[in-house]
């Protein structure tokens, strides 16, 4: 993988996404729910607070950080595994339908150039979204005095499980030339990962624990709270990584294929 290569796919699909009306539309869909969330927990915390002043004894611990930010990221991350399979559907299965891929693997690039070049770009577009929705908390400051710290692990939180479906993404779109077919294989094998662990009842300790490493939302869990933990890091990075190397593997059998 040379760095000049992987640019140059970057910029590529950079201006294609920034030209096209789907990344605007998907933009503007992801920030409206999140806002539609954001406006009702607010409105839900606010109802809470009145009635603990005319009852203090009946709300006790109210804050905002349980009360909305811990929520809102919650279901900002559900949101995400509805929203990023329009933006990866098309990363490799449109180039494959349209026979555009056949001469991607034609030029001077590895599989590595187009993974990471390609990923980086659907990545940049995730983080526009995403920033998008820092008027939220914003406005959190402006009227109140809400915790700093679960707001800024929760977004990093956000970026890592984006990340991490952005990957898992790519890696269907190089499986078929059907759009289609990648976006609800990429949400179907998401939304797995996302309530995998509801099955933690009804297994015995040691299942409950492989499920529970497994999930994708329960390693999200540390970051709205404010908590940093290594291992939940560790564990987006190996995901992100494991997804880009089959997405690899399935690019290097398409390319001695079509050789």
């Amino acid at each position: 993988m040379t760095l000049a290569k992987t640019g140059a796919i970057f910029r590529r699909e950079l201006l294609y996404a920034f030209n096209s009306v789907v990344a605007y539309a998907v933009t503007t869909v992801f920030v409206l729910l999140a806002g539609y969330f954001f406006y009702n927990l607010l409105g839900y915390f606010n109802i809470a607070s009145i009635q603990a002043m005319q009852n203090p004894a009946g709300a006790p611990g109210l804050n905002l950080t349980e009360g909305v930010v811990r929520p809102l990221f919650s279901n900002i991350a559900v949101i995400l595994i509805l929203i990023l399979p329009l933006l990866t559907m098309r990363l490799i299965s449109e180039e494959r339908k349209s026979g555009t891929a056949e001469l991607l693997f034609t030029f001077p690039i590895s599989d590595w150039d187009a993974i990471v070049g390609k990923y980086l770009a659907t990545l940049t577009v995730f983080a526009v979204m995403i920033l998008l929705t820092v008027l939220y908390p914003l406005l959190l400051f402006k009227h109140a005095n809400p915790e700093l710290g679960p707001i800024i692990t929760g977004y990093f939180g956000l970026f890592l499980i984006g990340a991490a479906y952005i990957a898992m993404g790519l890696f269907f779109s190089t499986l078929t030339d059907n759009q289609l077919v990648a976006g609800v294989s990429t949400f179907g094998c998401g939304l797995l990962f996302l309530i995998i662990a509801w099955l933690k009842p009804f297994v015995s300790t040691t299942a409950a624990s492989v499920l529970g490493q497994l999930s994708i939302l329960e390693h999200f869990s540390s970051f709205s709270t404010g908590i940093l933990d290594t291992n939940d890091v560790i564990y987006y990075l190996n995901f992100i990584v494991f997804f880009l190397f089959l997405s690899s593997r399935v690019l290097d059998s398409n390319r001695w294929r079509s050789g």
